[in-house]
């Protein structure tokens, strides 16, 4: 057996493995961002969008946000159900 064939499932063992991180990061994001942005809605609706409640779950939606960007370099938009590619988040996007 030569060395190139012996290497394969090696090669293809990495991928597979590296492959599987990225879909468990970016399922991380999403439900980390999801929770956060619902939590913030409910808090936003039941005590205000100036309540301690809603700035509590603003600081997270942002900390989920940020997680994302510094582990996939990019960021789940829950209210507009799609990945952005961009740091382009608005920290006051749930004030109006």
């Amino acid at each position: 057996m030569s060395l190139r064939f012996a290497l394969v499932p090696i090669v293809a063992g990495a991928l597979v493995f590296a492959t599987g991180s990225v879909v468990r990061a970016d399922d991380d994001c999403q439900k980390r961002t999801d929770k956060a942005d619902h939590n913030l809605h409910e808090a936003i609706k039941k005590h205000g969008p100036q309540s301690s409640q809603a700035e509590h779950w603003r600081s997270e939606l942002a900390a989920a946000r940020s997680y994302c960007w510094e582990h996939s370099h990019r960021w789940w938009d829950e209210d507009a159900h799609r990945w952005h590619d961009q740091q382009d988040w608005d920290a006051h996007d749930h004030d109006h």
